[in-house]
């Protein structure tokens, strides 16, 4: 996601995660940071940046995330670790967060006084291309809270196919009124964590069950993670079922993570239909939704086993326009080609 950071505005791209609230970006100086592409965001360069102070109302909001003082007491900071083992730490300060618009004469609109996580120690799975996290989860220290009634608690995005779309195309992401999801087409299960009552393969069903996540939900919607995670009992059942199916040339992941996996050409010649049914209503997903290049010859199904927490990875939503409203608490999902939008 391209935003911009401080007076004057410094460009930044992050990965926008629904699965996190912290907005965060390397800074100068980093102590111990990932290598990335784009240059470090330099806080001395900002007019309008400052760092909060321990007890501040953004050190406050930020607290859910791992806020805390500093050792000599004079500095709040935070410390952030995902899933996979990656962490930030650094600073709380508060900010102008600037966001270009594809649709305004005025090119773009900025916020000021944002809350951002300047990290000085961040390392783990990264990638070079990215400089950070723009968290869209429903916490106090989120982009989509901190932007407040301006957007009414409404965002939606349109990721294209990874391997399908045309070179350079990009995905859109929308805010208020611009982002409620209409229409033909439509399902709306509940808000960030779905239910999920099952997964049809073909003619076969596989009832889904996965430790409750509280609330009405046992499956996590996350743009930040690629595959979807699901328990390995309910994995192996997917698998036997997609396998009987399948007419295709039986092959072996080159990486060693995914199967079962096939042979990408024309011996591919049959895939089965694969349908999320939610509680609200049913996904019908494509195969590049359900199946993952790992070589250029080699496609293996996206699903990876796990029995601590199943999340809904951001392959199966390529090409569906995903609506989110924080005030009703619903996600809505509606077939789109999402290089036309």
């Amino acid at each position: 996601m391209n935003i911009s950071i401080g007076t004057p505005p410094f460009p930044v791209v992050a990965i926008a995660d629904t699965g996190s609230d912290i907005i965060w970006t390397q800074c100068k100086p980093c102590a111990d940071c990932y290598k990335q592409d784009a240059p470090l965001f330099d806080p001395n360069s900002s007019a309008t940046y400052r760092t909060a102070p321990c007890q501040s109302k953004p050190c406050v909001s930020l607290a859910h995330d791992g806020s805390f003082c500093s050792p000599k007491g004079d500095v709040c900071q935070y410390q952030v670790r995902y899933g996979d083992g990656s962490h930030t730490s650094g600073d709380v300060a508060v900010d102008t967060l600037t966001l270009g618009l594809t649709n305004a004469a005025a090119g773009y609109v900025a916020f000021p006084n944002i809350v951002i996580g300047c990290g000085h120690d961040s390392s783990g799975t990264f990638s070079p291309k990215a400089s950070g996290i723009i968290g869209l989860g429903g916490g106090p220290g989120s982009l989509i809270t901190q932007m407040g009634p301006s957007i009414g608690g409404k965002f939606s995005y349109c990721m294209v196919p990874y391997f399908e779309a045309p070179e350079h195309t990009s995905s859109t992401m929308n805010f208020g009124q611009n982002a409620v999801v209409s229409g033909n087409g439509v399902v709306v299960p509940t808000f960030y964590m779905l239910q999920l009552d099952s997964v049809s393969v073909g003619s076969t069903n596989i009832p889904f069950k996965s430790a409750s996540l509280g609330g009405s939900g046992n499956i996590v919607i996350d743009s930040g993670t690629t595959l979807t995670l699901v328990p390995t009992d309910f994995l192996a059942q997917m698998s036997a079922a997609f396998e009987s199916q399948v007419n295709g040339t039986k092959a072996t992941d080159p990486q060693g993570l995914l199967s079962p996996c096939y042979v990408a050409d024309s011996t591919l010649k049959y895939v089965p239909p694969v349908t999320a049914h939610f509680k609200g209503g049913d996904v019908a997903l494509r195969p590049y939704n359900v199946l993952v290049p790992m070589s250029d010859t080699v496609v293996c199904l996206a699903f990876y086993g796990l029995d601590e927490i199943s999340i809904y990875g951001n392959i199966a939503q390529q090409n569906f326009l995903v609506g989110y409203d924080l005030l009703k608490q619903t996600v809505s999902f509606k077939p789109t080609d999402c290089t036309k939008n």
